[in-house]
């Protein structure tokens, strides 16, 4: 754990005790007759000098990190969707990426990577993403599908309140992860792709903004919330980096562009 830096209170008032202490040391044994006083008075320098260290640092110190947010702008509850890395990360994990040509998308299917599965608890992934990232979410009775509730869409700062247009975004498109690898992928991997409930991969996202993002990357699209465009890179990156896609030249460049507003 990394401690704070002293203000420069708290240095001045260690500078002040240190040389009270030493004034204390000079004096003369002569001049202590009770030795209770002295044990007293030493106890409470030591207690001063505590004190001073545990002065708060300087309000000019640089803050840490602020949380991001997906849920709606008044939003009481914390981001339920997996954070982002840190813009370090994010930038150092995109250096790995192999740069290579797009493959071909012969044999690309939604339904390769089986979207919308069954999860253990019998609810669908759609499903457990809409109450995940909606609010005041109320079910149907004893069913998983939301018949009400509001849906913030991210990409283009909007509010949605009919459950149906709230739709469910991949980040890194299903079109874009096969010509990236994962036509290669065992049908395994593409499931576990396709309904990634462990990191930022599902947004909800408005009719809109989906219908205009389609299946490309940054490279083609950008969100049209431009205060979003740092974490959006964020987590593009990280989803490459975990599954092991390439990216292309055009690509990098309009992360790193990205990147850039953090």
């Amino acid at each position: 754990m990394t401690h704070p830096l002293p203000t420069r209170r708290a240095r001045w008032n260690r500078q002040a005790l240190s040389r009270d202490v030493r004034q204390y040391r000079d004096w003369d044994h002569e001049h202590v007759t009770d030795r209770r006083t002295a044990w007293l008075t030493a106890i409470v320098v030591i207690l001063l000098i505590l004190s001073a260290c545990s002065t708060s640092p300087d309000d000019d110190a640089p803050a840490s990190r602020p949380s991001v947010s997906a849920g709606t702008p008044d939003s009481d509850t914390p981001r339920a969707v997996p954070p982002p890395p840190s813009e370090a990360t994010a930038r150092a994990n995109l250096a790995k990426l192999i740069v290579a040509a797009p493959h071909s998308m012969d044999g690309y299917s939604r339904d390769a990577f089986d979207v919308w599965s069954t999860q253990p608890d019998g609810c669908t992934t759609r499903q457990k993403v809409l109450a995940r990232d909606g609010k005041h979410v109320v079910d149907q009775d004893g069913d998983c599908q939301p018949e009400s509730g509001s849906w913030y869409s991210v990409y283009d700062d909007t509010t949605i309140t009919v459950v149906a247009r709230a739709t469910i975004d991949h980040v890194v498109p299903l079109a874009e992860a096969w010509r990236s690898g994962a036509d290669r992928w065992s049908s395994k991997k593409r499931r576990a792709f396709g309904n990634d409930l462990t990191d930022p991969q599902l947004l909800i996202a408005s009719e809109a903004s989906n219908s205009s993002k389609s299946d490309s990357g940054p490279a083609g699209w950008r969100p049209e919330n431009k205060t979003f465009w740092c974490v959006y890179a964020e987590d593009y990156v990280l989803v490459k980096h975990k599954f092991a896609l390439t990216t292309t030249n055009e690509e990098v460049a309009a992360l790193e562009s990205m990147l850039n507003t953090c």
